[in-house]
């Protein structure tokens, strides 16, 4: 697979802030690139400096396998950007809203008249067309939004918060979008504080902090950098202390509680520990109730790698 995003060394300063440091990504065709980070991690900054809104102290960016300048026209006319906030025309209606970002692009009339009416049914907005920005719900606009970004069929598409304050089957419908330009062949660069969405169709992320990238694979390989593989619980069961000390130095275990009837085992690798768990407190004559085992999830690796549940981040 070609390159479409290599970024070697960069470094952004505001004066005594250092928002960048030493940052390198290579995102390859093809993929959805899951960039999360706190807020004032560097996000936007890296993103802004992409796009060559932005100068930056040290470093090279390129795109397509070309450096990246305010002025490379070619290479910004392959790009797709969705910002947080919507960035629209409310005196224009939805159809002229997307006829007007795309023929920033595209000159030819019949080719964007093509292009638009694509955009319109590829964000399922055909009964709004001659809707005005104003009258349209908050799903319905991120949706114009993100169509008028994509109606010139851009090969790298690069979404900020995409889903924020929209309704569950306004961000199923922006989802399921982002997935098929994917197949379609785009390249998608996207960050969201929701860590079902990213689960859900990035292919590899990359976690910055502080302007540095401390985590970068699949969801799978980030998962395998936390200490706590496995949680158990156990729901409605009466114990005694001593009986907590025992699961305590069961193998694997890496910390336990016992509050309000409910027994917590939080484990490091190992296999069978349910079974481990359970055998114990059989052999406590322990009644139990509800039992239930998680794997880690991508916002558990964000939480041990950087002190902060990126859930608790929104806005």
């Amino acid at each position: 697979m070609d390159t479409v995003v290599k970024i070697s060394g960069l470094v952004k300063s505001y004066k005594e802030l250092t928002a960048v440091n030493d940052l390198s990504l290579e995102i390859k065709e093809g993929e959805v690139f899951g960039l999360l980070g706190p807020n004032g991690s560097g996000k936007s900054t890296t993103i802004n400096c992409m796009l060559s809104l932005l100068d930056f102290n040290k470093g090279e960016i390129e795109l397509f396998g070309k450096p990246m300048s305010p002025t490379a026209y070619d290479i910004k006319k392959n790009i797709g950007v969705i910002m947080q906030n919507v960035a629209v025309f409310y005196e224009l209606t939805v159809y002229e809203n997307i006829d007007y970002f795309c023929g920033l692009y595209i000159t030819d009339k019949a080719e964007r008249k093509k292009c638009v009416e694509d955009a319109i049914k590829f964000s399922g907005l055909e009964d709004f067309t001659k809707f005005r920005p104003k009258k349209l719900s908050g799903g319905l606009l991120r949706r114009l939004n993100i169509a008028c970004g994509i109606a010139h069929k851009p090969k790298l598409i690069i979404l900020d918060e995409p889903t924020v304050a929209v309704d569950p089957q306004s961000r199923n419908k922006i989802l399921e979008g982002i997935t098929e330009l994917n197949k379609q062949g785009a390249t998608v660069i996207y960050t969201s504080h929701y860590m079902e969405e990213v689960e859900q169709i990035c292919s590899r992320i990359a976690i910055i902090d502080k302007g540095k990238k401390i985590a970068e694979g699949t969801k799978e390989e980030l998962k395998k950098m936390v200490k706590n593989t496995e949680t158990i619980s156990i729901l409605a069961c009466e114990m005694e202390e001593s009986l907590l000390t025992e699961i305590n130095a069961l193998p694997h275990v890496l910390e336990s509680a016992y509050e309000d009837k409910k027994l917590t085992v939080h484990f490091s690798g190992g296999k069978h520990n349910l079974l481990r768990v359970l055998d114990c407190l059989q052999k406590h004559d322990v009644s139990f109730g509800r039992v239930y085992s998680e794997l880690p999830t991508l916002n558990d690796v964000f939480l041990e790698l950087t002190g902060t549940a990126l859930r608790d981040q929104e806005g």
